[in-house]
């Protein structure tokens, strides 16, 4: 699995106009889950998101945690991350779960996340979604459960 994670201000996500999931201030989580992904990899992911330091701490350092800020989250799935450019002009998704894998891995790490006690909004797996977001920092990572 891979993810795209960006701290925000504030995120939304829209299905045909209307609001499906939105946030205050959290991570905006963009998944990709590849063809050899268990939920093994989906559990690790979780961990380390919900622990990684990366919301500021009262001196301005990057040092508090998801969990410790009360952060909320905005899962976003996004087969994409695993679109391979490197030959021709179209990208290749070879290494991307079939949506069948892809979707049952996605609703377990959301259903993980949720676990942790947090507040965790979605977008809807396979849909054409609109992403709004006012990043803060900007504050971006990729991790990859490899």
């Amino acid at each position: 699995m891979r993810v795209v994670i960006q701290r925000v201000k504030e995120a939304q996500v829209k299905v045909t106009g209307q609001v499906v999931g939105q946030i205050a201030r959290g991570l905006l989580i963009f998944l990709g889950v590849a063809r050899d992904d268990t939920r093994a990899s989906a559990d690790y992911l979780v961990k380390k998101i919900t622990e990684l330091r990366i919301f500021e701490d009262a001196q301005g350092k990057m040092n508090v945690s998801a969990n410790e800020a009360g952060a909320g989250f905005l899962v976003v799935s996004q087969f994409t991350l695993y679109g391979n450019c490197d030959k021709g002009r179209r990208p290749s998704f070879d290494e991307a779960a079939d949506p069948a894998l892809g979707e049952e891995l996605y609703n377990y790490f959301v259903a993980q996340l949720k676990a942790s006690k947090a507040k965790v909004e979605t977008g809807q797996f396979r849909a054409m979604m609109s992403v709004a977001l006012i990043n803060d920092g900007p504050v971006t990572f990729v991790v990859d459960s490899k």
